[in-house]
């Protein structure tokens, strides 16, 4: 039976029909309730199997009880949550009240392996990965910490398994080590190995290490700097360029036109973070990233999509103390 709230004044109160899944929403010592509390600024509190919602403000009330109703019933579906999903869905719903959280949570990419199963955690993220799916070249712009990159190797993955493409192909500029790769110990391939570590570090959130190792070997998953994709045809690839915002217009003209046959794109980078080295006596940026948005918007076939701040997938804690960091600046 689907819960209902019962209104009264300045209050609202959810009955649940399951005392084992009302508890688990609730969280250990209610501890969900607690977080939902402090980043809506209501009274919550239960008795037994039921929430109530103490707040001046209906409009949170009625967002609240839709969280509680909406996760209630994913639990019932057999969906695990987090607090960071408890968190995400109040801040969704408080974007759209009508959203319906579940085809956001149910909206996954599948890979197939004992380690990791990745889901949508927003609008923006489900967007993206709908994006991924129908688009052969996908821009994703935004700040560090939405998912652009990581999502991008989900679905390479999950392409990847469903024999979709042959092979994986991660790269990103080296520009951030400047002028002391010189210094750095080791061939070419080792200088800019650390330059790579997050993409390795989300192969390996999502594989065994084991098979990490064993696809790397074989090449069927390669990760390289971007240097090396200059006079390469990739074909039945997916390929990832992270940190697009650090190539020039030239490296970005020649990554682009590496496209083969029955190969996926996928450019990702935050414009707001450009380490090239700035340009005195132009106003242009040198960003290749910047002046690929600004050439190819209009053109047929490929999708642009665009993360904001407020799409950023964090720790609550992290965002606590984001917050209070910011409350600490503006107070002076």
């Amino acid at each position: 039976m689907q819960p209902m709230p019962v209104r009264s004044s300045g209050q609202e109160t959810v009955e649940f029909d399951n005392p084992s899944l009302a508890n688990h929403l609730f969280g250990p010592h209610n501890a969900n309730l607690d977080i939902l509390a402090a980043v809506s600024g209501a009274h919550i509190g239960n008795r037994g199997a039921s929430v109530f919602i103490e707040s001046e403000n209906s409009e949170v009330r009625r967002i609240l009880c839709s969280v509680f109703i909406q996760l209630y019933d994913l639990l019932r579906n057999g969906m695990s949550l987090s607090q960071q999903d408890i968190v995400r869905s109040y801040e969704m719903l408080c974007a759209d009240p009508s959203l319906n959280i579940a085809q956001i949570f149910r909206e996954a990419v599948f890979v197939r392996t004992a380690r990791k199963t990745v889901t949508a955690r927003n609008v923006a993220q489900k967007t993206y990965l709908e994006l991924l799916r129908r688009y052969e070249l996908v821009f994703a712009v935004g700040p560090a910490g939405t998912g652009k990159t990581y999502l991008a190797v989900a679905m390479a993955l999950a392409m990847l398994q469903q024999h979709r493409v042959k092979r994986i192909v991660l790269t990103r500029p080296a520009v951030e080590a400047g002028e002391r790769l010189g210094f750095l110990p080791g061939d070419l391939a080792e200088k800019v190995n650390p330059y790579l570590r997050p993409l390795y570090d989300a192969l390996h959130d999502m594989m065994p290490q084991q098979k990490v190792s064993s696809l790397l070997e074989e090449t069927t998953i390669e990760v390289a700097p971007l240097a090396f994709m200059r006079g390469r045809t990739l074909n039945d690839a997916f390929v990832i360029l992270d940190e697009a915002q650090n190539t020039t217009q030239e490296q970005m003209k020649m990554f682009l036109t590496r496209m083969g046959f029955s190969t996926r794109m996928v450019v990702t980078g935050d414009i707001t973070q450009i380490d090239l080295p700035a340009q005195p006596d132009s106003r242009r940026s040198r960003s290749g990233l910047v002046h690929a948005l600004n050439i190819l918007h209009g053109v047929p076939g490929l999708a642009i999509h665009r993360f904001s701040e407020g799409d950023i997938v964090r720790h609550p804690l992290v965002g606590a103390i984001a917050n209070a960091y910011d409350s600490a600046e503006k107070n002076g």
